[in-house]
């Protein structure tokens, strides 16, 4: 499992995606959340494709856990 906690890594970028609604594609930003480079899902580790889901995943599990425009 990577670290769940850091800005930018494909668990908060699934997690942020769920949160605002927007399609699912994996990705993710290495160096911190809109920071260069972003990496697809054609770049990622099966790892890291995982914990994107995980966090896309774990987020829609939640009642109530998507933001409100």
């Amino acid at each position: 499992m990577m670290d769940r906690s850091r800005h930018g890594g494909p668990y908060d970028r699934g997690a942020a995606d769920s949160w605002y609604g927007r399609t699912p594609v994996p990705h993710y930003f290495p160096n911190g959340t809109y920071t260069q480079p972003k990496l697809t899902y054609k770049e990622m580790s099966k790892v890291e494709i995982e914990e994107y889901w995980a966090g896309y995943d774990d987020n829609e599990s939640q009642p109530d856990m998507r933001k409100e425009w």
